[in-house]
């Protein structure tokens, strides 16, 4: 007898409960509003169930691509977050380095430089929440 799948949906917050870990996704859980969910529901399908989820990469290289492509198009809000992920994904900050590398020589100099600057001092501040 064959196992059911999980639903995109499911799939995607099993997904990304292991990327971002439990307490980021409660918090965004408890945020989310009826004037969200649509949009909410699109990103757990889409970008969690779907991209996320697929076994052609592993998180590691997702990581090091989102983070790169995040730079790149000068999306800066959520590279703390992917940075925070990275500890989950096994995406070093050697991989990240090399990432922004990539942003400096084929987006911009300027780009890499910023998510360098945020990546570092998400660095940091994960470094004192394990030190406290």
């Amino acid at each position: 007898m064959a196992v059911p799948s999980l639903s995109k949906y499911d799939q995607g917050m099993k997904t990304r409960r292991h990327v971002l870990g439990d307490s980021h996704v409660d918090r965004a859980e408890a945020a989310k509003t009826d004037f969200d969910l649509p949009f909410q529901t699109l990103i757990a399908e889409g970008a969690w169930g779907t991209v996320w989820s697929s076994s052609g990469l592993a998180h590691r290289e997702r990581s090091m691509l989102t983070l790169a492509l995040l730079a790149a198009t000068g999306n800066f809000e959520e590279i703390p977050m992917h940075v925070r992920a990275s500890a989950r994904t096994g995406a070093s900050g050697r991989d990240i380095q090399e990432a922004f590398q990539h942003v400096a020589i084929y987006a911009g100099v300027p780009k890499a430089n910023h998510a360098l600057k945020l990546a570092r001092a998400t660095f940091l501040e994960m470094k004192d929440q394990v030190d406290d």
